[in-house]
């Protein structure tokens, strides 16, 4: 039985970790912490166990074995470095971390306690993502060629849980990138993790086209990007990310392979469609891609993953030392941006 304490009581940590550690049988939540306590008293009220009065409390409790680090992105290598040499495991929430050096460090410090680092990235797990790896994978529909992957919805701020234009998400001192490190990591890691293979270069464009403060003002981070990727086996492709999907929520990947066209959750039935380039189609009705608009969250999987393979001892598909490597290509992005030109990893 893995006791855990959940930092940062935004939705995040409502809707998915809490919710997941209230329905695994190996897990008993021992408590929450919160800037703000209300938010933690209230996820007592729904979850149990304790507030803590400070991230120090929650660490220097022996009981705990596992602590989620659903702090704003700012915060996610301090908490997560200072948990891990207190002696706990952690989940914690994407994107990693808001430098390379701090992801670097994540890793270290695991490594260092002994520990296990997880990132959550649930779409690793996504059913019809897992079944197009394996296919991929077999060589079936040879070589991908190029692909498009999109992230899309109508903005953190229908999300977070103040549901107001001030939210953390669109201040770079506390989120310090917007939609393509929300959104874009991702499908940045799920390309990679469905072709196989390293990014080689990036070049993004990022800008800020609809989202204000309360004020007026524009926000300080991207609310919308595209990337165009290239990869070490030759295949390009486009990655785009939005915060401004005011009709619906767009969360989809299609790849074009030698021998005919994998569609990723493009069709609200069948989640996985495959088709060949005899024009002949294979349909698997796995599941539904989860929206932030769904009012009842199934399981993201995540939860499934971290605690079984502490309690198993195993390698992890959320590891943070792979994860790690889709950070780099996010700073690539982050810097091509900038510069006005390609980046090469």
């Amino acid at each position: 039985m893995l006791n855990v304490g959940v930092i940062g009581c935004g939705s995040i940590a409502r809707q998915r970790h809490a919710h997941e550690y209230a329905l695994h049988p190996g897990v008993t939540i021992a408590g929450f912490y919160d800037l703000f306590p209300a938010r933690a008293e209230d996820m007592v009220k729904t979850f149990g166990g304790k507030v803590y009065a400070s991230v120090e409390e929650m660490l220097a409790d022996p009981a705990i074995d596992l602590v989620s680090v659903c702090a704003a992105n700012a915060q996610h290598a301090p908490i997560t470095i200072q948990a891990l040499n207190a002696g706990k495991h952690v989940l914690c929430e994407k994107p990693m971390a808001i430098t390379e050096a701090e992801c670097t460090a994540m890793v270290e410090a695991a490594e260092k306690a002994g520990k296990r680092l997880f990132i959550g990235h649930n779409q690793r797990l996504a059913p019809a993502h897992k079944k197009a790896r394996e296919i991929l994978a077999s060589g079936a529909m040879g070589k991908v060629l190029t692909f498009r992957s999109v992230f899309g919805h109508k903005g953190p701020e229908m999300w977070s849980i103040d549901k107001s234009a001030n939210t953390w998400f669109f201040k770079k001192s506390s989120a310090a990138f917007g939609s393509m490190a929300d959104l874009g990591i991702h499908k940045l890691d799920l390309v990679r993790y469905l072709i196989g293979s390293e990014i080689e270069t990036v070049y993004s464009t990022m800008k800020v086209l609809d989202k204000k403060f309360p004020d007026g003002t524009p926000i300080e981070v991207d609310d919308n990007s595209v990337e165009v990727l290239t990869f070490a086996n030759g295949a390009t492709g486009t990655v785009t990310t939005s915060w401004t999907h005011y009709g619906e929520e767009c969360n989809e990947t299609v790849l074009y392979c030698e021998k005919g066209i994998v569609k990723l959750y493009c069709d609200p039935r069948y989640s996985l469609q495959v088709v060949n380039a005899d024009g002949t189609k294979v349909l698997y009705e796995l599941d539904r891609m989860q929206t932030n608009d769904d009012a009842q969250q199934t399981s993201s999987g995540v939860i499934d993953e971290v605690v079984g393979a502490i309690a198993e001892d195993r390698p992890s598909i959320l590891g943070a030392e792979d994860i790690v490597k889709s950070m780099k290509a996010v700073f690539a992005c982050l810097r091509s941006s900038e510069e006005g030109k390609a980046v090469a990893l």
